[in-house]
């Protein structure tokens, strides 16, 4: 029997003294990072072969006092180390420590080698040379309080570099922390009872392998082929050589009988390749499978009839993906499709985002803190259970309102029944959830009146000059005074939008900021909205026939969304199927709440791009291909980042030609505006098959209008 030290990630030291005793060691000790155990030279062989968790073995050669170079020099060589290394073989020593007169790593590492060396030369041995690429014997010396450790690392290198990773994903998570992961999952109780492993964001597949290999209990180190013990002259090569032909005799029967269901997705095909190439390399090709989906698409219904099993997944953190925004939907996502589709399940997730794990509307049974490299992460399991869903807490009811109104307040609020009342079988049968329930249907009362789920928001109209402005003050009041009755929610969480005659052209009187946002659904699609802090709310209502259309048109198709303001109609393209989408808009907000519209939809944007500038240029300089084209640009810009004024009335024959010129053969583009009168340039009819679609597009919300909200065309290649 030997004593041996096993490193380990931080927090990992109960799980490998578990596992080390498993494999027959004895429990000495335990310090950070480290446990101490006694053990035979079989298992010091099958620790380094079999060991999922640790980090290195290490053969503590001598253990002495000292905090000076000389000192470091004179305790080391008194140590027989040509009882342990070859003559002339190479070596590496690799040093960590300070003392005042250490002062880095480099100086005690040279001392170090000077010491061993010199021992050599003393017994009149052929001296080691140093190597600083997979050495004969890896030296392993710590100074730490003025205590110096020397120890043969046997495991050469770290042992949570299996072999079978030759690539991997940007920020990959190490083996041995991915098997801890699983294990503090009960993956194995969990695969023992027949059930299934699915990682939805799977990246270059690191826990799907080491989950395939702790099931079928195949030995992590089987696919290393560089040790530090090879050269070590108390190796027993016919030992060695048993133990391994022992593993691979377990590995060729593991794989000939039926695994567990293990599944992994990513939105990434680069990363898939990458996943694809680790599985072969590990020999689990016939066992890993995975494939391309957007969290978007998760769901147990790919996985046949699984009834139970484990999700489990290593979300990207805020420096791979962006803004904490962003990364917030992507849980909100993740949390709703365990919620709703993976009832009776297992889950965890381990993120470096804790606070984030909160918003899944899941409550975590247990969390262990972990280091995943140098970023402090948690490890947040959950029984996919409804006694463990969390309540949205903002989600309050309606508030029956009881005030009395006025004469003009009560025209008003029949006139808001009356609409709903009309309304009400289409908004039925189509699941509208937002939609415009008044547009000045009466001249006096001249606001526009939008519901967002049970969320109102009122727009006023700028009145004319001739209109006092005490009585356009009145009349707005009467109409907040009859919203708050007919929908049951009190006056101050309206949502108003007052206009109010300045010098210069009108404009909405600016508020202060609240950051609120409202999630609202449309068809398939879950949409920001923040009714309070912006001149428009993030959905444009009037063009939800298109958007709808896009998703029904877009399955393998290449989108391109110019002006794309909070890039709705990307996300139900992504949802409808669309190959990819392209999202261009000049305003850095917009395209940030476009990025949390994506996000929160599972849709990434490896497929789904973002990207900041003005359409004009970007369509000037484009060379892709699109197949559907959704081209909508603002009546009027003359924004400070654009060269000069954008006139849509003026330039909407350039940019159709531009847009044309990159719509595929088959292709379809689809051109709006909503500047009133407008009229569309009529040489594009002589060029291009133009189908006008302008009432077809106008909802049942937007009919009763005397003028229309918008136009809207659909042109295509002539044959």
């Amino acid at each position: 029997m030997q004593s041996l030290i096993l490193s380990c990630p931080k927090g990992l030291e109960g799980l490998l003294s578990d596992e080390a005793q498993s494999l027959g060691a004895s429990h000495l000790g335990e310090t950070v990072g480290a446990i101490r155990v006694a053990a035979s030279l079989e298992t010091t062989y099958r620790l380094c072969l079999w060991s999922r968790l640790a980090n290195r073995v290490l053969l503590p050669l001598t253990e002495f006092s000292g905090d000076t170079a000389d000192a470091l020099y004179s305790g080391l060589r008194t140590v027989p180390w040509h009882e342990h290394i070859p003559e002339g073989a190479t070596l590496l020593v690799d040093f960590a420590g300070r003392s005042r007169d250490i002062r880095n790593s480099h100086f005690g590492a040279l001392r170090c080698k000077d010491a061993v060396v010199d021992s050599f030369q003393d017994a009149g041995l052929a001296r080691p040379s140093i190597a600083k690429q997979q050495p004969d014997i890896r030296l392993h010396v710590r100074l730490r309080k003025g205590k110096v450790l020397a120890a043969i690392d046997l495991s050469g290198e770290s042992l949570h570099r299996r072999g079978y990773r030759q690539s991997s994903a940007l920020a990959p998570l190490k083996e041995n922390l991915a098997a801890a992961l699983l294990l503090r999952a009960d993956w194995p109780g969990i695969a023992s009872r027949g059930g299934a492993l699915l990682d939805p964001m799977c990246g270059s597949g690191t826990l799907l392998i080491e989950g395939a290999m702790m099931a079928m209990n195949i030995a992590p180190g089987l696919h290393r082929s560089y040790w530090g013990f090879s050269a070590w002259r108390g190796h027993d090569a016919k030992l060695w050589s048993a133990l391994l032909d022992e593993a691979r005799a377990i590995q060729q029967k593991a794989l000939q009988r039926q695994g567990p269901l293990i599944r992994g997705f990513d939105a990434s095909g680069k990363v898939l390749d990458q996943a694809r190439d680790n599985i072969r390399r590990a020999g689990l090709a016939e066992v890993v499978n995975v494939g391309r989906k957007e969290l978007s698409a998760l769901s147990r219904s790919s996985l046949g009839e699984q009834a139970t099993g484990l999700v489990i997944c290593n979300p990207p953190y805020g420096e791979r993906l962006g803004e904490q925004g962003e990364l917030l939907h992507l849980y909100r996502r993740l949390g709703q499709a365990l919620r709703d589709d993976f009832n009776g399940w297992e889950a965890a997730v381990f993120t470096g985002n804790p606070d984030l794990g909160k918003r899944m509307g899941l409550r975590s049974y247990r969390q262990y803190q972990l280091l995943n490299a140098s970023i402090p992460s948690k490890l947040l399991l959950f029984h996919c259970l409804p006694e463990y869903r969390v309540d949205d807490p903002s989600g309050e009811g309606p508030v029956a309102v009881s005030k009395p109104l006025s004469s003009g307040a009560e025209m008003f609020a029949n006139r808001l029944r009356k609409n709903l009342k009309r309304m009400e079988k289409w908004r039925r049968r189509e699941s509208i959830e937002c939609y415009r329930v008044y547009d000045a249907d009466m001249p006096e009362y001249a606001v526009a009146v939008d519901c967002y789920g049970n969320a109102v928001h009122v727009s006023e109209y700028a009145a004319p000059s001739s209109v006092d402005d005490n009585a356009a003050q009145k009349r707005l009041s009467e109409v907040m005074d009859a919203c708050a009755q007919v929908f049951e929610v009190p006056v101050e969480r309206i949502a108003l939008k007052e206009r109010r005659r300045q010098r210069g052209s009108a404009q909405y009187e600016r508020r202060a900021p609240k950051g609120e946002t409202l999630e609202v659904r449309e068809g398939q699609a879950k949409v920001l909205v923040n009714l309070h802090d912006y001149l428009d709310t993030g959905l444009f209502l009037d063009h939800r026939p298109v958007r709808l259309d896009i998703a029904a048109r877009a399955k393998g198709k290449r989108f391109l969304n110019l002006f794309c303001y909070t890039a709705v109609a990307s996300v139900h393209a992504g949802l409808g199927g669309a190959r990819y989408t392209m999202s261009v808009d000049m305003s850095h907000t917009y395209l940030r709440w476009a990025r949390q519209n994506l996000s929160l939809n599972g849709l990434s944007e490896i497929r789904h791009r973002t990207e900041q500038g003005d359409a004009r240029r970007w369509l000037e300089a484009c060379e892709d291909e699109y197949d559907l084209i959704l081209l909508d640009p603002p009546t009027f810009s003359n924004s400070k980042r654009m060269d000069d004024v954008l006139d849509t009335q003026r330039d909407h024959s350039w940019l159709i030609e531009q847009a044309m010129r990159c719509l595929s053969k088959e292709g379809l583009l689809i051109f709006s505006t909503n500047k009133r009168g407008f009229e569309l340039d009529a040489s594009l009819s002589e060029r291009y098959a133009v189908e006008d679609r302008c009432q077809w597009s106008l909802d049942e919300d937007f009919k009763r209008r005397s003028k229309p909200i918008h136009y809207c065309w659909y042109l295509r290649h002539t044959k």
